[in-house]
């Protein structure tokens, strides 16, 4: 990987900047062939206003949620975006501020009340942002943008026009979930979220929504807790944005960043607190991975496993591999907070000062933990795992836990690969070969990468002054390969004619297919999907 990269012109300030909301659909110019056999819709979350009348957001979470759709039609494509029209999102624009404060932003009170209006504001209660700028999922036939809180948007594929808000606790007990599901072939959903267990301690519920229902009711309303995780800390749970999922079981890694939940709770009596200010890291409890069965659900109480504290954010894949779970992460090492660095000052500095100031994050790295299922006492000492392909480790502690050392797959300074994706309807729960990131150069994207996971090659497609998103694969049909297939990423090139294109890349050599430009600029998108 070519680490030496620079980007002194600092074009990436231009993907953190508002953009407008498009009316109808613009053409695309294309070069190269878009392959006949690619048509549908790359559909894209992220923030797209980074500030309401006078009041700026602060953080790369609090920009409102912007959808983005490049559709492939005959080799023809075209562009569009809309905002979400959220709470948060009309609330503001009605009042031309910030009403609801967001993850890295508070909402201060209306400065036209009186004292008397405002204070008896103060008791009603917690609003919680429904800015669903992460990711965008399929439950049933519906597709929902999201972010980590209880409320999850209906929205229109196809239009890009908002349907509804929903609000999960209606339905489960969960404060909230992740914006990372995994979907099985069906359609049914699993997905993580805190709660608050017996006797007001802490858990973490996994849930399923079944698929689209014989009597086309929702899926929603039938959704159920399948297995009930413990919190190391009764306060305190970890802060989980994603799980790994196997044909037969749920892997949890809880981290050392921690919710405070006191301060959370009271933090919003107070004025002048987010979300934010209510993580801290514990330096002391390393990281520790939980198993439960899938399916009935169980949690595997006995099987303890631990390792050092790492951040994570992204599983990329696991598989159950001869009494194994092999568990594939994107981990960024030490136990203090990645999203301290993900505010939008320091991803707008000039090129020097953002280098400065990753130089003191977390550094990332692509790590495999290999975790034994069959743990036999006597053994203690020892390590358990006998992969033949696998340097990770597992060894039995005097007091009944499993330390377990990773197997490097990819590393370089301040160089990330994240953002993970693989074949997904091919591999994921299964062994497989590869994966694709977006490469974060000091945090900047700034490249995409393919791994081989097991054999640790690497292959990279960058271009000067490009800032790329998440690659996401799209299968060839009738593939027998497990990477014959395309790549598809939003790329912004500032300073162009056409600023913003959709790149297609040959999933197998990352070499360029086509890509397919707009006269528009393009603010950074976190996740997203392609919708045949």
């Amino acid at each position: 990987i070519s680490i030496h990269v620079e980007h002194p012109a600092a074009g990436y300030k231009k993907i953190f900047e508002t953009v407008e909301e498009l009316d109808e659909p613009i053409p695309a110019q294309i070069s190269g062939a878009i392959p006949s056999w690619l048509g549908g819709s790359l559909l894209r979350m992220g923030p797209g206003l980074f500030e309401v009348g006078d009041e700026p957001f602060h953080h790369l979470f609090d920009g409102q949620a912007l959808m983005h759709k490049f559709d492939l039609r005959n080799g023809q494509v075209t562009y569009n975006r809309k905002f979400i029209r959220t709470d948060c999102y009309v609330r503001a624009m009605t009042e031309n501020r910030v009403v609801i404060t967001e993850f890295g932003t508070v909402a201060y009170p209306d400065p036209c009340k009186n004292i008397f209006s405002r204070f008896f504001s103060y008791f009603k209660g917690i609003e919680v942002t429904d800015n669903c700028l992460v990711n965008i999922y399929p439950i049933g036939e519906d597709f929902y943008a999201v972010t980590e809180t209880n409320y999850i948007t209906k929205v229109d594929p196809d239009s890009l026009e908002t349907i509804k808000q929903v609000d999960l606790c209606k339905y489960l007990s969960v404060n909230g979930l992740t914006a990372h599901p995994h979907i099985e072939a069906d359609g049914t959903v699993y997905n993580i979220g805190n709660c608050f267990g017996k006797n007001m301690s802490l858990a973490y519920n996994i849930v399923k929504i079944p698929p689209t229902q014989k009597d086309k009711s929702d899926p929603i309303e039938k959704s159920q807790i399948v297995v009930q995780l413990p919190s190391s800390e009764r306060l305190k749970p970890s802060y989980v944005h994603s799980f790994g999922m196997t044909n037969n079981y749920f892997v949890f890694v809880e981290q050392p960043v921690k919710i405070n939940l006191l301060k959370f709770l009271s933090a919003w009596s107070i004025r002048g607190t987010t979300y934010m200010d209510c993580f801290e890291t514990c330096e002391s409890m390393g990281t520790w991975f939980h198993l439960s069965t899938k399916n009935p659900g169980a949690y595997m109480s006995s099987h303890k496993f631990r390792t050092s504290a790492f951040n994570l954010f992204h599983h990329i894949n696991t598989y159950e591999d001869q009494g194994f779970i092999v568990v594939d992460l994107c981990t960024w090492k030490g136990h203090e907070f990645v999203y301290n660095y993900l505010y939008l000052a320091n991803l707008r500095e000039e090129w020097e000062e953002v280098k400065k100031a990753a130089a003191k994050a977390p550094q990332p790295e692509v790590r495999r933990y290999v975790l034994p299922l069959d743990i036999h006492k006597e053994e203690q000492g020892k390590n358990l795992v006998s992969l033949s392909y696998t340097t990770a480790t597992a060894v039995l502690c005097s007091d009944g836990t499993i330390w377990l050392e990773p197997e490097v797959l990819f590393s370089g300074p301040r160089q990330a690969f994240e953002f993970p994706q693989i074949n997904y309807s091919q591999c994921c729960g299964k062994k497989y070969s590869f994966a694709y990131g977006l490469g974060l150069n000091h945090f900047i994207p700034d490249r995409i990468v393919k791994l081989n996971v097991q054999t640790k090659e690497t292959w990279v497609w960058q271009e000067e002054d490009c800032y790329p998103s998440e690659p996401i694969f799209v299968a060839t049909p009738g593939a027998t390969q497990e990477d014959d297939g395309v790549l598809l990423s939003i790329v912004v090139k500032p300073g162009t004619e056409r600023p913003g294109f959709l790149l297609v890349l040959d999933a197998m050599k990352l070499t360029e297919v086509a890509r397919a430009e707009v006269n528009a600029i393009i603010p950074v998108t976190l996740h997203g999907l392609y919708k045949p």
